[in-house]
C-alpha cells in the first residue's frame, strides 16, 4: 500500500465519494492507493484533499514523509 493509500485507510476515506467529487475514477484512486510506482498530480493530490476536508499540505507531508534531502 503506498502512503496516500495509507492516509486515505487511516481516515476512513470512501474511495467511491472521494472520485464522485473529485472526477478522479476510481480506479486511478485505486493505483495510487496500490501502487507504489505511480505517481499523482498535484492537482490529484489538491481534489483529494479538498473532497476528505482536509489541508492539501497535510496530506503532502503525510505522502512524501520518507523524501530526506541528499546532504542532511
Amino acid at each position: 500500500m503506498t502512503e496516500i493509500g495509507k492516509f486515505l485507510e487511516k481516515k476512513s476515506v470512501n474511495k467511491a465519494e472521494v472520485a464522485r467529487r473529485t472526477g478522479i475514477s476510481t480506479s486511478r484512486l485505486s493505483e495510487l492507493s496500490l501502487n507504489d510506482s505511480t505517481r499523482f498530480t498535484v492537482e490529484e493530490l489538491y481534489l483529494i484533499a479538498l473532497a476528505i476536508d482536509t489541508k492539501p499540505a497535510m496530506v503532502l507531508e503525510e505522502v512524501c514523509k520518507h523524501l530526506k534531502l541528499i546532504n542532511q
